[in-house]
């Protein structure tokens, strides 16, 4: 596979991850990391960009929820949204650091446009957060390699 397609298409999945859309990226990131045929640090910077922006977009829908919610194509349960505003009341935009956490993690960012978090503040605690996760199972990844 070439290095563009390989790198597309971490990112394709990275970024369709971080959306409330049912997709997995880590699999695809150690399974890259074993094959030894790329620089690990590269794919962890793709996934990073990739569900860095897919959370963006989550954040972005957020901005217009209340003119899309109860929608039937609209991507969260009304009951996701209010665990996670409640979640993000109590612990404010440091929540965001728990943006990588599967199930609570998509519909925090979504929140967090509901609630008008400023965009520079959403990007970095997202991009910490989903960096981090994804350099911690690239670590365990070469450890065990």
């Amino acid at each position: 596979m070439s290095g563009a397609a390989t790198y597309g298409g971490l990112f394709v999945a990275a970024f369709l991850a971080a959306t409330l859309l049912p997709a997995q990226s880590e699999a695809a990131l150690v399974a890259l990391i074993a094959l030894g045929e790329r620089s690990p640090w590269a794919l962890v910077a793709m996934a990073s960009l990739g569900n860095t922006l897919g959370s963006l977009v989550n954040w972005a829908i957020g901005r217009q929820a209340e003119r899309f919610r109860g929608r039937r194509w609209f991507p969260a349960s009304d009951r996701a949204l209010e665990r996670a505003k409640r979640w993000y009341g109590r612990y404010g935009r440091w929540s965001l650091l728990l943006s990588w956490v599967p199930i609570i993690g998509d519909p925090l960012t979504l929140v967090a446009g509901v609630l008008r978090e400023p965009l520079w503040s959403f990007l970095a605690l997202v991009a910490l957060a989903k960096t981090a996760r994804y350099a911690a199972l690239a670590a365990g990844t070469l450890a065990l390699g």
